[in-house]
């Protein structure tokens, strides 16, 4: 059985992913950026850091990065924060996680306030153990520092080999593994299969919902070797 088990957030516990990139579409597009949403859509998952690269060139980026950053914060907040809903089933599959024993933890490109939202919105405030948001992290996913953050908050240390991620984005699973963790992952997000396994998942869900129900057959269930 994995010892602990993080969940990205975005896109996994919570349907935002749509929402996230229409607010960057929206702030690229106040700054004279037309940008198509799929597009930006590819790349969410990853920070602002990650992510206005894909698509501002450097002069750009260094002039206009941070009001651009700034501006889809406030307006994710005011217009589309308020709604994103859970998917099915993800208090439940926590609360089997946890009565199984194991170590829960996030670990999040989003900032620290926005994440005390999806818990909120997920109903899992009182589930969580360990949590990570964009500013425990130097650079967001794909590269790995959000995932070693959150190995380091846990209380008892774990092995590597005992954690499962679980995300929704290629992004996720290159970043754990870079921190050679394995990653379930799940479509609710929006990303194709075979895009995720290309990333390197080594198991597949619908959401958390499937996962829940195929939980003891799951990777979550087996203690994962590298």
């Amino acid at each position: 059985m994995a010892e602990a088990v993080i969940f990205d957030i975005d896109g996994t516990i919570v349907d935002s992913v749509d929402f996230h990139a229409k607010a960057w579409q929206e702030a690229f597009r106040h700054f004279g950026h037309e940008i198509r949403f799929d597009a930006i859509r590819s790349q969410i998952g990853k920070g602002g850091d990650q992510l206005m690269p894909e698509f501002l060139d450097p002069d750009e980026l260094g002039a206009k990065g941070n009001q651009i950053e700034e501006f889809r914060g406030k307006l994710f907040k005011e217009k589309y924060l308020p709604r994103i809903k859970a998917f099915p089933g993800v208090r439940p599959l926590f609360e089997k996680i946890k009565a199984n024993g194991q170590k829960l933890a996030l670990a999040s490109s989003a900032k620290k306030d926005e994440l005390g939202a999806y818990e909120r919105i997920a109903n899992i405030e009182d589930l969580v153990q360990v949590e990570t948001s964009s500013g425990d992290a130097e650079k967001s996913k794909p590269h790995p520092d959000i995932f070693e953050a959150a190995i380091q908050r846990l209380k008892e240390p774990v092995s590597r080999e005992n954690i499962v991620v679980v995300g929704d984005s290629p992004h996720d699973a290159e970043a754990a593994g870079r921190a050679n963790l394995r990653t379930v992952g799940v479509l609710c997000g929006g990303f194709p299969e075979r895009v995720l396994r290309e990333a390197g998942c080594i198991a597949i869900y619908s959401g958390p919902e499937e996962l829940l129900q195929r939980y003891d057959e799951s990777p979550l269930a087996r203690r994962a070797k590298l």
